[in-house]
């Protein structure tokens, strides 16, 4: 992040009223130590801007570079000023007493730059001069989180806890860490042993409000917002998480509202942009929302949710050409999802090219769920192969084998990742896919059970249970779900796994019950997913299942399950009907 012109400014005037105060001799060396204290104390409350303004006070006053170097590395890292904190951190001359904060400043600086090997070297060497520092092993865990080895960010969170039970930041990544394998419950009590300690944390508040949203507890989660207010009304993640309640509740004016207290720098961040977005879609604003989500797309364009409300929003501003533009080669590769190919259909049929409408219509109307694909990778294979030494890369370069029918090179590759990446959720999970797709059902299971274990995200989710079911394990993939609920009441993905399972059962008012929470808070425009509603609710006799299947209809008019849910409501409805009447009969 470069330097604003006005933190410039700020900068020069800081820089002017340290010389001004500048004192000489002995009495300036007791400024300077008082002076450090001071910007000590302010990095403790957070206030980063007020810390550059003590340190560059006692520099003034005689106090050495090497001696301000750490502190003011940290400072400018508060405010998010990267380039300046690395001039004062990379340099590593601290003196003895600061020479442990500087390191772990400087691997915190790496880490913010995705420079993962240079942070992990710069914590070592913190470590090597203090190993019991329980702040130095949470940055330890965090750099094992984004590395992706997430039972080593387990173990050094742990070891941050048993060196300092009452680190507030030890405590709240444990509870982060947890809540990613056991799920929103097991997560909760580790947060709320960190707000016992500091009530007011809002970092921890924040979590906090974030994992009783999750799991439903909407009410509690206004009050903790409140709370986050009320301690700091310029705080913008309490007026975000504020714009999240609203948004879920179908008060889309509301959110936006929030949305905008929270400021702009809210959209710097994925869940700020994706959040917008959807706003200025339900809203009508169909431009802004392509402007906010082509952003979030060049940021994440592995972000499937964003691509197809991005696909969507193109959509809704009449711009096929830009739709064609955007995703009309995704469109003629295997695997696409009939959504896109109905989007991309459409465009081509409001330009009048139908002969590139029907067949994207045709395979949107199979509507079939499309079996294992490989998703296309752009990077060339021989860059991939350079640089494939961890999962994260692995990923793309086993993609461009299995898309050049090179199997048995992608399970080398995915089972040396597997067996050297034994921490990593996604070399484990990379290893089940290879399996999967060569159908080796026991080997996929064993590594998606290994990836679940570590981290049991959505997509481990389905993939595992798509493996269950396949080797004939459908119990154990029940309970899957079944658990995933149990401490994640308003996961989406098991919800609508779970409703497919109550279907099978002939449990319809389950079933319609998780469906029609699905589509009232988000999936009202998935096709498959009315039609299942509208059935679900016929089956119970609902009187509402007329209007879901109107809506199935008209996402998809020609597609087999418009046709298969007007069949069933037809066979439902006459089932239903009384018998006729005898003549005669009084």
């Amino acid at each position: 992040m470069t330097c604003t012109p006005d933190r410039g400014r700020l900068r020069l005037a800081l820089a002017i009223l340290a010389l001004l105060a500048a004192t000489p001799g002995t009495a300036g060396e007791k400024a300077a130590d008082a002076l450090m204290r001071d910007a000590r104390v302010a990095l403790g409350d957070g206030d980063a801007i007020a810390a550059e303004a003590a340190l560059r006070k006692a520099l003034a006053a005689g106090a050495p570079r090497e001696a301000v170097a750490a502190r003011m590395g940290e400072a400018l890292l508060g405010q998010g000023d990267l380039i300046h904190a690395r001039e004062w951190l990379a340099p590593g001359k601290f003196t003895p007493q600061e020479a442990a904060h500087g390191w772990r400043m400087l691997g915190r600086l790496e880490m913010a730059q995705g420079n993962l090997a240079a942070s992990d070297a710069a914590l070592a060497t913190a470590m090597h001069l203090v190993p019991r520092d329980s702040r130095l092993w949470v940055d330890l865990a965090r750099l094992r989180y984004v590395s992706g080895q997430e039972l080593a960010a387990q173990r050094a969170a742990d070891e941050a806890v048993r060196i300092d039970p009452a680190n507030a930041r030890a405590l709240e990544l444990r509870g982060l860490l947890v809540r990613d394998q056991y799920g929103l419950t097991a997560g909760l009590p580790w947060l709320e042993a960190g707000l016992k300690r500091r009530p007011d944390d809002l970092s921890l508040l924040g979590e906090y409000a974030a994992t009783l949203g999750e799991m439903g507890r909407t009410r509690e989660m206004l009050v903790v917002t409140r709370q986050m207010i009320a301690n700091d009304p310029r705080d913008p993640r309490a007026w975000f998480l504020q714009a999240v309640l609203a948004a879920r509740a179908g008060e889309f004016a509301v959110a936006r509202q929030m949305l905008a207290r929270a400021g702009p720098g809210a959209l710097s961040t994925p869940a700020g942009l994706m959040l917008s977005g959807l706003l200025e879609l339900e809203a009508g604003n169909t431009n802004l929302a392509v402007e906010r989500l082509d952003l979030l797309v060049r940021q994440q364009p592995r972000n499937e949710v964003a691509r197809r409300l991005l696909a969507r929003a193109m959509s809704d501003a009449g711009n096929p050409h830009l739709v064609i533009d955007r995703f009309g080669d995704e469109a003629r590769r295997p695997g696409t999802s009939p959504y896109l190919l109905t989007l991309v259909g459409r465009a081509y049929e409001d330009l009048g090219q139908r002969d590139l409408a029907a067949p994207l219509l045709d395979r949107a109307a199979a509507n079939a769920v499309p079996s294992a694909q490989v998703i296309f990778e752009e990077t060339p294979v021989g860059v991939l192969a350079l640089r494939y030494a961890d999962a994260a890369n692995a990923v793309p370069y086993v993609r461009v084998l299995l898309g050049t029918g090179d199997v048995a090179g992608a399970a080398r590759v995915a089972e040396r990742i597997a067996s050297t990446a034994p921490d990593s959720s996604a070399a484990q999970a990379l290893a089940g896919d290879v399996r999967l797709w060569r159908g080796d059902l026991a080997g996929a299971v064993e590594g998606y059970r290994r990836a679940a274990a570590v981290r049991l995200s959505d997509d481990i989710m389905v993939r595992l249970v798509e493996a269950y079911l396949r080797s004939g394990q459908g119990g154990a993939a029940r309970q899957l779900v079944g658990g995933v609920l149990g401490t994640t009441p308003r996961n989406r993905t098991a919800l609508r796994l779970a409703a497919g399972f109550a279907a099978e059962d002939g449990n319809w008012a389950v079933a319609a019950e998780a469906l029609g929470w699905l589509a009232a808070t988000g999936d009202g425009r998935d096709a498959r997913l009315m039609a299942d509603l509208a059935v679900a609710r016929a089956r119970t006799g609902r009187k509402n299942a007329a209007a879901a299947a109107q809506q199935a209809v008209r996402l998809q008019r020609a597609a087999p399950t418009a046709s298969r849910v007007r069949a069933e409501l037809a066979e439902i409805a006459a089932r239903q009907m009384p018998g006729p009447i005898r003549k005669g009969a009084s």
